[in-house]
């Protein structure tokens, strides 16, 4: 593995260019910028306009922005910027475009073409984590509608933009040590296979979502938490590769590298499509904090943007394209409470807590952070009641949904039964809910509701009515 450091200040024109063309892996100096992306999801009815969220975007001094669709405003809000843009073909689009070369033609044309090269738009990314989904009839049409789209830009001659699918860390069957990676056997030889091929063959990028968070909070007290925040005092050796990881994120990378270097591929350059660390969460999610979610992002960036580039302990030196997830707080993302608290805005647009996104600023700068309450795992009674401020009549929709899923849940609201008073639709949901959850939450079953419920420590029950409630 060879390490290249360079001063482009110091270089002349030629020996640039000749930098440049010594990674072949790569079309465009632009695309290898250690520069930070942001990633600018839209699941919320409180967001500012898109507008606004392009000045945000660029007030932060962002590298890049993806986004989760071609949207047109937002493209033509960002023509003219210096913000290099991923754009992203849906999932429910896919199988159309593998199955035809004019349908891939079409989509290009009024998504790419209708705004390139004015918007600098330097990624398309085929579905968002495509191989997650249960869907398998998917999955096969996935690197087919992949060189549909890299033949329409081959087409118009547009080059310097690279076709690639973000993918979740669930494509993997072992990633631990990070040697043992290999991906899960019913996608390796239909799937993984020639999708290697096409990132190899286009020089294009494999695009992980990776987050530290999911490994850490499931084993909280076996993985240490400062080795998933980039603060570890101790090292973990691979007994195999016999390489030294000092934090989680190395180690997952890593593991992808081994995959694909099992598959015969060992050249693909990695993008880190999502990562980040959620600033809230529900009760019971352990470490969902703003501490920690603001420790993790000022390390990812100080360590991603470091010069020369540290690249991970199997490929040293090595620039990662990063996009943190997300620019806000998405209040109408569905399950567990975390999913809703990834952002590093509020929809007001303030930030939720202080960052410089180029990595220049020094850490210790930053001003003490709210003390973290959360970081072991809740031990007790929790009660699912309504949320603050919800719309009635959809609160009566969800009081509906809740008594009629369960066996016997709402039982005890029947006129004369001890949960029956007061009157309120308010305290009949409160019920219906906890109830609910109660019932189903070994089952799946989550405190949501459309965002109408939220959990409790504090016992809502009165007098004769007592709330069923959740032990954790």
């Amino acid at each position: 593995m060879h390490k290249i450091i360079y001063n482009s200040k110091k270089m002349g024109p030629l020996a640039l260019f000749f930098y440049c063309f010594s990674l072949f892996v790569l079309s465009t100096c632009a695309e290898i910028s250690n520069k930070i992306g942001i990633n600018y999801g839209q699941l919320g009815n409180n967001l500012p306009s898109k507008y606004d969220s392009i000045q945000f975007i660029k007030s932060m001094k962002a590298g890049r922005v993806k986004i989760y669709d071609a949207n047109p405003e937002i493209l033509k809000l960002l023509s003219g910027t210096k913000l290099q843009v991923s754009i992203m073909v849906p999932n429910h689009e896919i199988i159309s475009i593998a199955s035809q070369q004019s349908t891939a033609d079409q989509w290009v044309q009024n998504n790419v073409l209708a705004y390139y090269p004015q918007t600098m738009i330097r990624f398309i990314l085929v579905g968002n984590e495509v191989l997650s989904s249960p869907d398998k009839k998917i999955w096969h049409h996935l690197v087919p509608a992949m060189r549909r789209i890299k033949n329409s830009l081959s087409a118009q001659n547009i080059r310097n933009i690279k076709v690639g699918t973000p993918l979740a860390m669930d494509i993997f069957q072992a990633t631990y040590p990070p040697s043992n990676g290999i991906f899960r056997s019913d996608i390796s030889d239909s799937v993984m296979i020639p999708l290697l091929q096409f990132l190899n063959h286009t020089r294009s990028f494999f695009f992980i979502d990776v987050y530290p968070y999911f490994p850490w909070s499931a084993n909280p007290t076996i993985t240490g938490l400062d080795y998933a925040l980039f603060r570890a005092t101790s090292n973990y050796t691979d007994p195999v590769s016999g390489l030294i990881y000092t934090n989680m994120l190395d180690q997952m990378l890593d593991s992808l590298v081994f995959a694909m270097a099992r598959l015969g591929f060992s050249n693909i350059r990695i993008v880190i499509a999502e990562t980040g660390w959620p600033n809230a969460g529900d009760i019971d999610e352990v470490g969902a904090n703003t501490y920690n979610a603001a420790t993790y992002n000022r390390n990812l960036i100080k360590r991603m943007t470091t010069k020369p580039a540290l690249g991970t302990p199997a490929r040293p030196g090595l620039v990662i394209p990063t996009f943190i997830f997300s620019l806000y707080d998405e209040n109408q993302k569905t399950g567990r409470g975390t999913e809703r608290h990834w952002g590093l805005l509020h929809p007001s647009g303030r930030p939720i807590y202080d960052m410089d996104i180029t990595g220049k600023r020094p850490l210790s700068d930053y001003k003490p952070l709210p003390v973290a309450h959360n970081n072991e795992p809740y031990k007790g009674k929790v009660w699912c009641v309504v949320a603050k401020g919800v719309d009635l009549m959809e609160l009566g929709r969800a009081l509906t949904y809740a008594c009629g899923e369960g066996n016997e849940t709402c039982a005890a609201l029947a006129p004369g039964r001890e949960c029956y008073e007061p009157l309120s639709v308010f305290w009949h949901a409160s019920f219906a809910f906890s109830s609910y959850w109660a019932q189903f939450q070994t089952k799946g079953g989550i405190c949501y509701f459309n965002g109408l419920a939220q959990q409790t420590t504090i016992n809502p029950s009165r007098g004769r009515c007592k709330f069923p409630s959740v032990t954790l």
